[in-house]
């Protein structure tokens, strides 16, 4: 049987380059506390405390990779807005290359938050567009 230290395995995964495809989410997190309740309707007040942003969907597979020096090029879809950008500085910041990060004008980032109180997930809200990419979009991805 053939034994493999950790660093070997290290040192061979950052020769490896991969092109990881899929749907670039934007996961936002609301992260604050719950100690009332609201008069107007019997539900739990939210306080916000702290916003953060990290990558998810393939882009945390891509961040995954860089993590064990893996050389990784994103390739997928986000709206032509804020959260965009947000996602593909994150993406940068990580050391993934974004010339496969397309932009659609016509569709949002997908985002998918989480309220987060007393380290429970309260609630998910969900931004995206199911519809499939234009054909515009489709020959631009054929053309990399």
């Amino acid at each position: 049987m053939q034994s493999f230290s950790l660093e070997k395995i290290e040192e061979k995964l950052e020769n490896v380059k991969l092109l990881v495809i899929g749907d670039c989410i934007l996961d936002r997190y609301f992260v604050g506390e719950v100690n009332r309740i609201s008069p107007e309707a019997p539900v739990p007040v939210f306080d916000l405390k702290e916003i953060y942003f990290s990558l998810g969907g393939a882009a945390n597979v891509a961040a995954n990779l860089r993590g064990l020096k893996v050389k990784v090029e994103l390739m997928g879809v986000v709206g032509k807005d804020e959260h965009g950008k947000i996602l593909k500085d994150l993406a940068k910041k990580e050391g993934i290359g974004i010339k496969g990060i397309l932009e659609e004008d016509s569709r949002p980032t997908t985002i998918k938050t989480r309220v987060i109180a007393q380290s429970q997930q309260l609630l998910r809200i969900d931004k995206e567009e199911r519809k499939p990419i234009s054909k515009n979009l489709e020959k631009k991805f054929q053309e990399i």
